[in-house]
């Protein structure tokens, strides 16, 4: 097979790669993945659908949890459709061109994730550190601003990715390490100079995820430093509640992406390629699964409205 570039990558194809050990099991393994998808997309319209419906939720906490679940929506989606190829239909090659599209979007989604994650512990912290102040300086106007610049800084700034992809050589053995297309792993496979797009993805990753990352952490020293100058027990645990749900979220979504990074950096030839996948697969399918969840359980608000869908007559 000879090695392609940007003139011929619309007949190339990768290879996607089932769980390790597990390739001839697809109907197995095809329950739990189409299972976090359904539960996915159940918690995440059911948090939307409840915030739009109940006018006392539409509040800044609220609609920054609904871009939240937009963005959990974003990225199942966008590992959906190689997900279902090669657990349900055993299909696992992939056109260079559908590849490159769908890395677009797994990155776009999960930086529009991370900034959403940002844009709420903000939010935690005006509401903490200053509550009288706090309708006025986070506005509906404001939060749909904040939305708008986070959806187009984060697709724009992804928008090189593809472009930059499609003038590599690849070599011809072209299997991915995932079921899915992300863009560390294609530059694995290329046999051209990856100096610019190694060095375009890692401006991307530190300005975006890393700087997030920092600033996320910033916020909650703020947080902190306020919350123990309060005199209360009380409200000292009040205040602390309301962050709860917050940091289980922050948790879920960087805590698989530093193991992966670390792994990937320093330790993927000395671990099972088993180890590797299920970060990966932790990064992606678990957050927009158990970020709904997490926000019921916590959220009394969201659960009492959860309550009086199935029961009504008895709230």
């Amino acid at each position: 097979m000879a090695t392609p570039n940007n003139n011929n990558a619309s007949s190339f194809f990768f290879i996607l790669m089932d769980l390790p050990g597990l390739e001839t099991a697809h109907c197995w393994t095809a329950i739990p993945i189409c299972s976090i998808y359904v539960l996915s997309v159940i918690g995440n319209v059911t948090i939307l659908y409840i915030v739009k419906s109940v006018s006392s939720l539409q509040t800044p906490m609220y609609l920054f949890l609904s871009m939240l679940s937009v963005a959990d929506l974003g990225l199942s989606a966008s590992t959906l459709p190689s997900m279902v190829a090669v657990f349900l239909l055993g299909q696992r090659k992939i056109g260079a061109t559908a590849c490159f599209m769908q890395l677009f979007f797994i990155h776009t989604f999960s930086v529009i994730e991370s900034a959403v994650l940002l844009a709420m512990a903000f939010d935690r912290c005006v509401a903490i550190r200053e509550p009288l102040r706090y309708a006025t300086i986070l506005t509906t106007r404001r939060i749909g601003a904040i939305g708008l610049a986070i959806v187009t800084h984060s697709a724009v700034l992804h928008l090189p990715l593809p472009v930059l992809l499609g003038r590599l050589q690849f070599q011809p053995v072209n299997a991915l390490s995932h079921s899915y297309c992300i863009h560390p792993d294609v530059l694995r496979l290329a046999t051209s100079s990856i100096l610019v797009n190694s060095s375009f993805g890692l401006f991307v990753m530190l300005s975006t995820l890393g700087l997030d990352a920092v600033l996320i952490l910033l916020s909650y020293v703020l947080i902190l430093k306020t919350v123990l100058s309060i005199a209360s027990n009380t409200q000292r645990l009040k205040a602390f509640n309301t962050c709860i749900s917050h940091v289980c979220a922050v948790l879920l979504f960087y805590t698989p992406l530093v193991s992966l990074s670390m792994i990937h950096r320093f330790g993927k030839k000395k671990l099972p390629a088993q180890v590797y996948m299920l970060l990966s697969y932790l990064h992606f399918l678990v957050p927009p699964m158990l970020n709904p969840i997490v926000y019921t359980v916590k959220t009394k608000e969201i659960r009492v409205h959860i309550l009086k869908m199935f029961h009504p007559q008895k709230l």
